[in-house]
């Protein structure tokens, strides 16, 4: 006979396990559908009916790095930036057992720390070499109003971003709002893909995620309520030795050796208010065993645009507040096999370090400041300023789909005649001579530049589909690429060059790393082909 003790037991037990299908059932559907679920914008403006004045500018920067001593730390036994408990984790199957232990400061009887994202998605935080920035710039002329954010971070998905416009300030009157991380690989996880070594949506840090939104928010407001009259210069700058900033670790080999570089002085002055940089490289140089929170090489590079670069061979800072907005990325465009050399012309480094990181920061800069005050700046004298946006539904294949079914990432499964799909959004922005395309995620530099090939070997058999480029099509006289821009959709690898299956490309004996980080190969189509029309859109309705 049981007891009435073990008959109440067995009670619990049975109903928990027929709560817990409920739940689940409830977490998939609620990500199924997704939050801002009507959320979509088309449009265009540029203010045709207004003559542009004088250009105003305003900037704000917001510090987010999260304060470490409200996070548990712990004890790291070997020393391998890793944490293993003497438990283990999954022990079996990946994770080894250790000896680490740590402290429990909210008594919740679980580890609860810094996660750091990128690499692999076992690297707590121990420290903090350097802040991590959310820096936005707003433009006004026109009638127009428009504000960027950049982020030092891994990267976020659409619905964060919706989240933050959502919250400006609506008697700001602005107009529309971009954002881009930087994919800084040495950041906190703001996307759940690498919190814990086992990544868990409870382990996710949904507090860290609202102050980085709330700082977003405040930085885009404070922008737009300090812009003033400005003058405006910009120049791309041609990397001579791009082999010495960064390495394009699959075939083809293109390269985008490109800085697009804007600055803006105060109206009839020298001083500068901010400058705009964009170009692509993973910020990874600090490696994949990097214990330390840290700006990467982003961080030394607009760090010298503002302060300088001291000598040898240094630059004078250009002042005011520099922006970088990453570029194109995919490739994979890294610094990891690249020997960067010092600016004192002896020294080289080619292992991860710091001390490669600030090469490649203080070289970048140096590059910056040299080519805004060389004799090939352009001058903007008729700053008009306009926007477009549109929201499109790129088709998700293999990993990516079964994980957004399961609500493990990017919520909200939209179904289309091309299957299914998550909602993201592409935009296209002017400013004078200065012209910027967006691109949500991590774009591969021949979809914008030219030299997609059809190898043989290919998963597909057809001809370059990601055509024309997307630069040929603008036509301001510097033309920035975007990247991570308002979402995170992966590796953005053109059709003609997919390939997972042998007999593989460029005579591979295996396939190259890429599209397992991808969506699928039809994003980049559906990517290519909405921002090729918004480009057109723009171009149509901008005055003559």
């Amino acid at each position: 006979m049981f007891s009435e003790d073990s008959f109440i037991r067995r009670h619990k037990i049975i109903t928990a396990l027929g709560i817990l299908p409920v739940l689940l059932v409830l977490f998939l559907g609620s990500r199924m559908i997704g939050p801002n679920r009507s959320y979509k914008v088309d449009f265009l403006k540029v203010g045709a009916d207004q003559q542009p004045g004088v250009l105003k500018i305003g900037v704000a920067k917001r510090n987010i790095t999260p304060d470490l001593d409200l996070y548990d730390t712990y004890v790291d036994v070997d020393n391998d930036n890793k944490y293993k408990p003497k438990e283990g984790w999954m022990s079996h199957i990946k994770f080894v057992a250790g000896s680490d232990t740590y402290i429990d400061r909210n008594h919740n009887g679980k580890f609860d720390p810094v996660w750091i994202a990128g690499f692999g998605s076992n690297r707590p935080a121990k420290g903090v070499h350097d802040p991590l920035w959310a820096r936005a710039i707003a433009f006004q002329n026109n009638g127009v109003t428009i504000a960027m954010v950049t982020l030092d971070a891994i990267g976020m998905f659409y619905d964060k971003y919706i989240d933050i416009r959502k919250s400006i300030d609506p008697s700001l009157k602005v107009d529309h709002v971009i954002f881009s991380s930087l994919h800084n690989h040495e950041t906190p996880d703001t996307m759940g893909n690498w919190s814990g070594p086992i990544p868990t949506p409870s382990a996710f840090d949904h507090k860290n995620m609202e102050r980085i939104q709330k700082a977003c928010k405040e930085a885009v407001e404070e922008a737009v309520r300090g812009l003033q009259p400005a003058d405006m210069y910009i120049v791309p700058i041609t990397l001579e030795k791009p082999e010495d900033f960064v390495d394009d670790s699959r075939k083809p080999i293109v390269i985008d050796r490109t800085v697009c570089c804007a600055r803006f002085t105060k109206h009839g002055t020298d001083d500068t208010i901010a400058t705009m940089v964009s170009w692509g490289n993973h910020p990874e140089t600090l490696g994949g065993d990097n214990p330390l929170l840290t700006s990467d090489f982003c961080g030394y590079w607009r760090d010298g645009v503002e302060k300088g670069v001291t000598d040898p061979n240094g630059v004078k800072g250009l002042g005011g507040m520099c922006l970088y907005f990453q570029g194109m990325v995919g490739g994979l465009m890294t610094q990891l096999h690249t020997t960067v050399p010092h600016r004192n012309g002896v020294d080289k480094y080619r292992e991860d370090s710091w001390e490669k990181a600030q090469a490649l920061g203080d070289n970048l800069a140096i590059v910056t400041v040299n080519g805004l005050r060389g004799s090939n700046v352009i001058k903007c004298d008729n700053p008009r300023v306009g926007v477009a946006a549109k929201t499109f539904y790129a088709p998700m294949a293999g990993l990516f789909k079964y994980a957004i079914l399961l609500g493990l990432i990017h919520p909200g499964v939209f179904l289309t005649s091309e299957g299914i799909c998550a909602r993201s959004e592409v935009d296209f922005a002017r400013v004078g001579d200065l012209e910027m395309a967006t691109v949500p995620g991590e774009l591969y530099p021949e979809i914008a530049n030219g030299v997609v090939e059809a190898p043989l070997g290919q998963d597909f058999p057809i001809g370059p589909v990601e055509v024309p480029p997307l630069r040929e099509e603008m036509n301001g006289k510097v033309k920035m690429i975007i990247g991570l821009a308002n979402d995170e959709i992966g590796y953005i690898v053109p059709k003609s060059q997919w390939d997972v299956k042998p007999p593989y490309a460029y005579g591979m004996t295996h396939a190259q790393y890429g599209e397992e980080n991808s969506g699928g190969p039809n994003v980049a189509p559906a990517v290519h082909r909405t921002l090729l029309g918004l480009i057109h859109k723009l171009q149509d309705a901008w005055p003559k």
